[in-house]
């Protein structure tokens, strides 16, 4: 069994792989191991551009948290927000408005420790370690009640989180708890895993996911499209994640459905 690092905290289990710091393994960062790596190199051989995969949803995030800036969103709540990695939402968040803030929630030990680590005395952002599906551990705990003010708008961001979660735990109902907490004006970034256009290669990645501690559930565009029905779409509304507000038509390449990932931005009325 590989040693475990000092940082890491008791009773994380290091003999099945998690979501999170494979994720880390695709965007090439540090704070994954053997395990983890095995399940990605199994991944990388039925879907073999899954590294470019992640990069496009991190640049998703990036383009859905500026364009909530521009809206004059100046709080940010990331659900399932993983290891830390370049280009964080709070990086973007404080180069436009250092006073901005920002509340991170993973329920992934080592994402919480790194970022801890990182976020160490920023007062303008913190992370909480809770499960998406526990809504008041969210949104009740100390951290989220000091920083984040729902009376007023906030963007919310579940990016590459909901095709973890069954249709048994029952999402957009989750979904819907959180929508009825944010203020009007409020704002949702959103991504998902989809076998539409890919069937065979991810199917195999589901396959690959069913023995970690995340697996996956795919979803259609229309079935994405309910998940999130309370909130009004930005255009162009459900669109695979480089086809999303991208920085130049380049960025969107000939084939956006490779990254078989949908992404999409929606307000509360």
């Amino acid at each position: 069994m590989e040693q475990r690092p000092d940082w890491l905290a008791e009773g994380v289990d290091l003999d099945k792989p998690s979501a999170a710091r494979c994720y880390d393994f695709y965007l090439g960062g540090a704070h994954n191991f053997a395990v983890d790596r095995e399940l990605g190199n199994q991944v990388l051989g039925v879907v073999p551009n899954v590294k470019e995969v992640a990069l496009n949803n991190r640049a998703f995030l990036r383009r859905a948290v500026r364009y909530c800036l521009d809206q004059g969103i100046r709080q940010f709540l990331d659900i399932g927000s993983g290891i830390p990695t370049a280009g964080n939402v709070h990086e973007i968040v404080h180069a436009v408005d250092p006073q901005a803030r920002v509340v991170y929630v993973d329920n992934e030990p080592v994402a919480v420790a790194h970022s801890r680590s990182i976020l160490e005395g920023n007062e303008n952002a913190t992370i909480v370690q809770a499960d998406l599906l526990d809504v008041p551990a969210v949104l009740e705990s100390a951290e989220t009640q000091r920083l984040l003010d729902f009376s007023q708008p906030v963007a919310v961001m579940m990016v590459a989180l909901l095709h973890f979660v069954p249709d048994s735990a029952k999402p957009r109902e989750i979904i819907g708890q959180y929508y009825d907490k944010m203020a009007p004006g409020s704002y949702l970034g959103f991504s998902h895993v989809t076998g539409e256009d890919f069937p065979e290669g991810v199917q195999g990645l589901v396959k690959l996911y069913e023995n970690s501690s995340n697996p996956v559930t795919l979803r259609t565009r229309a079935e994405v499209a309910e998940l999130v029905s309370d909130f009004e779409l930005v255009e162009p509304r459900v669109v695979y994640v480089p086809e999303w507000h991208p920085d130049s038509p380049e960025d969107v390449g000939e084939r956006p459905e490779e990254s078989i990932v949908y992404g999409l931005v929606g307000r509360k009325v």
